[in-house]
């Protein structure tokens, strides 16, 4: 029996156009922590409160973006929304004040928790439902190339021509070369009919957060502010207290490979439905990963727990959100992934902020073991309340 085919001319697109989306977000990523700090003489409790109002942002719209793209058509919805975050690149060379910064970055928050929400539904919606697993696993592959490839380019040109606003350049330029890619996405007919006669729906909670996914939710959430901490003050880490001056670019390179080689792998047996076993492994291999990254403090350490780190979350990332998606109706499919979305940016904002200020008050060293516990106690949760809990309420 033949596969339904999964690489189509939109496939390509929609991937295109995320990667594309990611590579602008990844350039920035790592530089501006040290942006802040020497533009503007940001201590790290400021350049924390800065960075995470992006993803605090993000994290308030995703529960409309869930439900806008679930109401109006996803394709122009989704144009809008790449349109406004490629604008928003183009901000940053304006912004001569730390308050219009501080602002810009918010408000680009905002669009990213929009822009994501769209095109991962529309990404769904043009992949045959009998490859989902493997889908969900390529699409994510094109974010985790640019995870590769944006902070080794960023940093280079920093290192090389110490210019930033090149970098906003570029960031700005891929987003626009994006943005034409996903024009080019065609709906299929069973879209565009829903689209053209929407039903109406009473508006409830269910509508803006997937309620039977809230468990699955807390499990992310406490998974993600490792993450958060990890993107964010890594360069700083790295120089402060492993005595690595210019190893960021490498450590997101072997990271990417790591979650680029588990999604691959991953799929086949997400289409099995093994979702609660695969999350539990990549759930081990992010214990692994952080504790040889914060007790072994080598060049060793610092760059085995890369490729370890990646494979943990190219483990979990898929399968979480094939479980909100097993656990919504087609109907919810918005709905799912945008708490998805809103479970990992609560965990990430809060991993930058709380993490910035254990780092000022103390070290980088105890932000990280305490997003080691906070790995751990997600463990258990997931184990012990939210598996069970998907196991028994899945749809499918």
């Amino acid at each position: 029996m033949m596969k339904d085919k999964l690489w189509t001319r939109s496939f390509l697109a929609v991937a295109g156009g995320n990667f594309l989306l990611f590579f602008a977000f990844y350039l920035l990523l790592p530089v501006l922590p040290m942006y802040l700090m020497e533009q503007f003489g940001s201590n790290k409790a400021t350049v924390g409160v800065i960075l995470s109002s992006y993803t605090i942002t993000a994290l308030f719209v995703r529960p409309f973006a869930g439900y806008m793209v679930d109401t109006f058509p996803r394709k122009p919805l989704q144009l809008i929304c790449y349109g406004v975050f490629t604008l928003f690149f183009g901000g940053y060379l304006l912004a001569g004040t730390l308050l219009l910064f501080a602002v810009i970055r918010a408000m680009h928050g905002l669009a990213f928790g929009m822009v994501t929400v769209s095109n991962s539904t529309v990404a769904i919606d043009v992949m045959p439902s009998s490859r989902r697993g493997e889908g969900i696993g390529y699409y994510g592959v094109s974010s985790n190339l640019a995870m590769a490839m944006g902070p080794t380019v960023s940093l280079y040109i920093l290192d090389a021509f110490r210019n930033y606003d090149s970098i906003f350049l570029l960031s700005l330029f891929s987003c626009i070369l994006g943005f034409f890619l996903v024009t080019t996405i065609k709906m299929p007919l069973k879209q565009r009919s829903v689209e053209i006669q929407p039903e109406k729906e009473h508006v409830s909670l269910d509508r803006f957060l997937l309620v039977k996914g809230v468990s699955g939710a807390i499990s992310l959430c406490l998974l993600s502010f490792s993450y958060g901490v990890l993107s964010t003050y890594l360069a700083i880490y790295g120089k402060e207290e492993v005595g690595i001056d210019s190893g960021t670019g490498l450590y997101f390179m072997l990271m990417a490979f790591g979650l680029i080689f588990s999604r691959l792998t991953t799929g086949k047996y997400l289409n099995k439905g093994l979702i609660v076993n695969m999350i539990t492994v990549g759930i081990v291999f992010l214990v692994i990963g952080y504790s040889v990254f914060i007790f072994l403090k080598s060049p060793v350490g610092y760059y085995f727990s890369a490729a370890v780190l990646g494979m943990g979350y190219g483990l979990i990332c898929p399968s979480f959100q094939n479980l909100f998606i097993n656990l919504a109706t087609h109907s919810q499919r918005g709905t799912a992934n945008s708490t998805f979305f809103t479970a990992w940016d609560l965990g990430l904002g809060l991993g930058v902020l709380i993490g910035g200020s254990i780092a000022d008050m103390s070290d980088y060293t105890a932000a990280y073991t305490f997003a080691l516990v906070l790995v751990v106690l997600g463990f258990f949760f997931f184990r012990h309340i939210a598996g069970p809990y998907f196991e028994k309420n899945k749809l499918r």
